[in-house]
């Protein structure tokens, strides 16, 4: 029995915030001192390591449910499958439900259990549970799919990853800039074809469980039992660069695939400047050049969605609408993450 991705749906918000719209912002140091050059600096400096221009942020009434509601539907409709059929609705996120205007997170019930009820399924052998395993979600999401298809508990899973990280965003700290919102959805099924080949995860919490963490603002003003999204930036680079390529050396070697036919990696679009640096390293390995156009990227105009940036990056890439990117059918692919835990992980993945 194999496993494939039948159906794919995304929801990018409709709010588009530009690099420009951070010049008026009052970024501080992390013990709330100002910083040295002017914002405009800042945002240079930003966009050179990042590559972000701009990023999307969801129209306030919605949620992070809604919004993987929203891309569960179009997934639904492209698998062209009765909801009532799915056996099992995975929803990857870090934060819940946060409503605009608000510091509360919300996750009773949890995500994959409202986002079943605004699917109207009735079906009480649907389970619906959420995953926390930071930016890696999505992935591990698909790869939960595949062990209860395989053990023969399923036939057929819905996976999502959405995130509303601006609602979590600490406005006066640098990072913020980097994090967007969004929603990826896939149908994960019981099929003929080949589709999942191999794939690998790990979690690395001796040292490093705290790289990402929920911290206080950079405005000692502000009150201090409020908590934001916070990150030890050099630690994870140089933690993605050490890990990363070698879990995806792993997990292609189990595969059997040669580097070769690797046609292309949806990596986490987290940074580009250290994704660029993982593929380097990855390929590197096996002693080959990095083949042009092998890393579609995304995050230029879309930002870090953490759990939905690799299935928004599939979706848009299977549907046309990457510009220079295209996925044939049998062509080799690899999806790979690195997030909060630190967790890693990767799927060798024939389309």
């Amino acid at each position: 029995m194999n496993v494939r991705i039948t159906g794919t749906g995304s929801y990018i918000p409709r709010g588009i915030e530009t690099n420009q719209d951070f010049h008026e912002h009052e970024f501080l140091n992390a013990d709330g001192s100002s910083i040295d050059y002017p914002n405009e600096v800042i945002v240079e400096k930003f966009k050179a390591i990042t590559g972000i221009d701009e990023r999307r942020y969801v129209d306030k009434e919605l949620t992070s449910s809604d919004i993987g509601f929203l891309a569960a539907q179009k997934a639904i409709e492209d698998a062209n499958i009765d909801p009532e059929d799915i056996d099992y609705i995975i929803c990857a996120h870090n934060f819940g439900d946060v409503r605009a205007d608000t510091i509360q997170s919300d996750i009773l019930p949890c995500l994959a259990s409202r986002v079943k009820h605004s699917l109207r399924i009735k079906n009480p052998k649907c389970v619906a549970y959420d995953i926390l395993f930071g930016c890696p979600g999505w992935v591990e999401g698909v790869i939960q799919a595949k062990a209860f298809i395989k053990a023969g508990m399923a036939k057929r899973c819905l996976v999502i990853g959405s995130e509303t990280l601006s609602r979590v965003v600490d406005k006066h700290d640098r990072d913020s800039m980097i994090y967007s919102d969004g929603a990826g959805a896939t149908i994960v099924e019981a099929s003929e074809e080949e589709g999942i080949i191999a794939h690998e995860t790990a979690s690395f919490t001796y040292d490093e469980a705290y790289y990402l963490y929920f911290g206080n603002s950079n405005n000692q003003e502000l009150c201090k039992d409020t908590r934001y999204i916070k990150m030890h930036g050099r630690k994870i680079y140089e933690f993605a660069l050490n890990n990363v390529p070698l879990a995806m050396k792993s997990c292609l070697d189990n595969s059997g695939i040669s580097i070769s036919e690797v046609k292309k990696i949806l990596i986490h679009q987290a940074n580009e400047k250290m994704d660029e640096a993982i593929i380097k390293r990855f390929y590197r390995l096996y002693k080959t050049p990095v083949p042009e156009g092998i890393m579609p990227m995304s995050i230029h105009k879309l930002g870090n969605s953490s759990v939905a940036t690799v299935p928004t990056l599939y979706d848009l890439i299977i549907n046309n609408k990457l510009e220079g990117h295209r996925i044939n059918k049998g062509d080799i692919i690899i999806f790979a993450s690195v997030g909060a835990g630190m967790h890693i992980n990767a799927i060798v993945y024939r389309y």
